[in-house]
C-alpha cells in the first residue's frame, strides 16, 4: 500500500472543481476524494470519475456507452465508466446533456 494521496495531483485537483463548477446546472454535484483522483457525485450517487492524471470520466449503461463510443469515448478499464467525449468537454451544452442521462 502506498501512502494516502501519493497518487492525487494538482491537475485532477483543478478538473474536478471545474466539472463540479460547470455541472451546477443539474443541481447538488460534489466531488470527493478517492482513489488518487475524485468521485463526481449527483445528490450522493456517484455519476463520474476523474482519475489521478486529471482523465474524466461518467457512468454508463450499454445504451449509453454505445452513444458515447460513437462520440469518441473509451471505457475505464473493466468498470462501467466511460471518458468523456471531445465534444462534450468543448460545450457544456453537450456536457450537461451527457450528465443529465
Amino acid at each position: 500500500m502506498g501512502e494516502k494521496g501519493s497518487k492525487a495531483t494538482t491537475e485532477g485537483d483543478r478538473y474536478a472543481t471545474l466539472l463540479v463548477r460547470n455541472l451546477t446546472p443539474i443541481g447538488d454535484v460534489t466531488s470527493k476524494k478517492m482513489f488518487g483522483g475524485h468521485g463526481l457525485f449527483h445528490k450522493g450517487v456517484m455519476f463520474g470519475l476523474i482519475d489521478p492524471k486529471g482523465a474524466a470520466y461518467l457512468k454508463a449503461d450499454e445504451k449509453m456507452a454505445s452513444a458515447m463510443e460513437k462520440m469518441g469515448s473509451y471505457k475505464h478499464g473493466r468498470m462501467p465508466y466511460y471518458s468523456i467525449p471531445l465534444v462534450a468537454l468543448n460545450s457544456n451544452k453537450e456536457l450537461l446533456k451527457l450528465a443529465r442521462r
